[in-house]
């Protein structure tokens, strides 16, 4: 059985950092492009970052680039999201995703594999 499992989610003033972790478990980790998306109330799931198998590649949403770091530690089945700068509009529960094709990284139904989220609030 997979499972993804996030942490560290939590309430942060604007322009404050956050780390997300997520570990995953039931799967061949190496195997799976992982990512992350967020949805805030009463929007849909966004696509905000990916990485490859190996870790060589990453992509993110333009909202959170140069912002939001994406890493992957292959030994520990865990992926992680480094939030800077964080905004009000940040403001969302964050999911950590798994997929083992390649395709359109946006497309929510497209991953194989999510975990039950974690709540990211930032005050203004």
């Amino acid at each position: 059985q997979v499972q993804l499992v996030e942490s560290g989610g939590g309430l942060v003033q604007a322009g404050g950092s956050l780390r997300l972790s997520c570990v995953a478990s039931g799967l061949t980790f190496i195997t799976y492009t992982m990512g992350w998306f967020r949805q805030a109330p009463g929007k849909e799931r966004e696509f905000m970052s990916a990485i490859s198998k190996s870790g060589s590649s990453t992509f993110y949403a333009d909202s959170v680039k140069g912002r939001f770091t994406i890493s992957r530690d292959n030994v520990r089945n865990t992926v992680y999201l480094q939030m800077d700068s964080l905004e009000p509009d940040d403001t969302a529960a964050y999911y950590c995703t798994a997929r083992s094709s390649h395709g359109n990284y946006y497309i929510a139904r497209a991953w194989d594999y999510w975990g039950q989220g974690t709540l990211v609030t930032v005050s203004s």
